[in-house]
């Protein structure tokens, strides 16, 4: 019998009681590890300065502290929320306390301060509250925030000394990002911040010039500024930019879309698996790549299945999709089914695989019971040695696999 998924968050308000025709037509919606945040990210109240300002100091406020993108935890399924006035010492002002036009003037590449996001406010079951906005009215909801409190920069004594206060409230942070063992209501919001905060990082100087650039928009854009203090009281012209004219003149976050399919046999009764050479012995998944500029996600499909196990797919379904932080893939989750008689002859044509194999869903459905693990996990208890392994409930690849093995080319829609 198939293992169950990860507990899940709260039911989505929009999908409570839904009884859609979408519903009756396709079944419920499906909600993977990393998505279903309840917070409501008001992409529209990143530039109130004044209202993240409010927001920010607020008594409700939440932050999420990364550290090398690793999260400040209070154990392996509980991030640590910390608040302001915990924050504030690292911080060592209001947070913006300047709305864009001014950061930018007031630019200053010699200084550095912890990275501050808005990842927006929780609007049910919270602790109450109204922070005021500029042209939004009062908005209902407990602000949530990350910080980044990685060692660097000037305030790198700042965050060390904060790093050690943290620690000594029992606070740690964990390393193991990938073992995917927070609550899944925590996991999405640790999957925003962490994304946001690495395209930050990964993200310090202008492409088009070659500058430093500047953090504006609570986290969601970078700018060049014109002018540079270089650590001394007056602002320095940094000459022309390209990024500065005409219309696409400000960097945004990137979601890299990626593909990954559960290929299912002509005949229905096996699925196509493969292994990479540094996985565990026996442990397989399904395939997987990013997509290509000009190319759909149905082509993604049949490129990515055949260049890396010669396997022909013609009818492809989207399943459902899941945000995948490392750094911000968006995993979009496909059942597929291959071609007749040739199409379903194994070739690794680009060697990405070790190995490409069809598993009959006697043995898949084995897997599911007994063979279900993180790459960095031992075996679970009632595994034999030599039998089939599959990723872990929390993964699309697993979900995917599931449907599957649940009946999802075989089940009859409701109309």
């Amino acid at each position: 019998m198939p293992t169950a998924a990860p507990p899940l968050l709260p039911e989505l308000p929009a999908l409570q009681n839904d009884d859609s025709m979408l519903t009756r037509r396709f079944g419920k919606e499906v909600v993977n590890y990393y998505a279903g945040s309840r917070v409501n990210r008001y992409s529209f109240l990143r530039a109130d300065a004044a209202f993240l300002r409010r927001a920010a100091v607020s008594p409700a406020a939440r932050y999420l502290a990364l550290h090398d993108l690793n999260a400040l935890v209070e154990d392996k399924t509980a991030l640590a929320y910390l608040t302001f006035e915990d924050v504030k010492s690292l911080i060592g002002q209001e947070p913006f306390h300047l709305i864009e036009d001014d950061s930018i003037k007031e630019y200053d590449s010699a200084q550095t301060a912890p990275l501050v996001v808005f990842l927006g406010m929780l609007e049910e079951g919270s602790e109450p509250g109204h922070i005021e906005s500029g042209e939004h009215g009062d908005i209902k909801g407990q602000p949530y925030f990350a910080i980044d409190i990685t060692v660097k920069g000037t305030h790198a004594d700042k965050a060390t000394d904060f790093l050690k206060t943290q620690e000594s409230r029992g606070f740690s942070v964990d390393k193991n990002a990938r073992g995917m063992t927070l609550h899944p209501e925590a996991a999405a919001l640790y999957a925003q911040a962490r994304s946001i905060v690495d395209w930050n990082a990964r993200s310090p100087f202008c492409a088009g010039c070659g500058n430093p650039n500047l953090s504006v928009h609570a986290g969601y854009k970078r700018v060049c500024p014109p002018t540079d203090k270089k650590g001394g009281s007056e602002a320095q012209s940094r000459g022309e930019c390209p990024t500065r004219h005409g219309i696409s003149n400000i960097c945004f976050p990137r979601t890299d879309p990626t593909m990954i399919a559960a290929v299912v046999s002509a005949d229905g009764q096996r699925i196509l698996l493969g292994r990479q050479k540094r996985w565990p012995p026996y442990w397989y998944s399904t395939l997987a790549g990013f997509l290509e500029p000009g190319e759909s996600i149905e082509e993604a499909v049949r490129r990515e299945v055949w260049e890396e196990s010669g396997v022909r797919v013609g009818r492809v379904v989207i399943h459902s999709s899941q945000p995948w932080p490392y750094p911000a893939s968006l995993m979009i989750g496909a059942i597929a089914q291959a071609l007749p008689g040739d199409g379903e002859k194994i070739i690794l044509n680009d060697k990405e695989l070790e190995v490409a194999k069809w598993f009959t869903m006697d043995e898949i459905r084995k897997a599911l019971v007994s063979g279900v693990g993180g790459l960095g996990e031992s075996a679970p208890e009632g595994y034999t040695e030599g039998d089939l392994r599959l990723p872990p409930a929390q993964a699309i690849a697993n979900r995917l696999i599931n449907a599957v093995a649940e009946g999802f080319l075989t089940t009859v829609p409701k109309i």
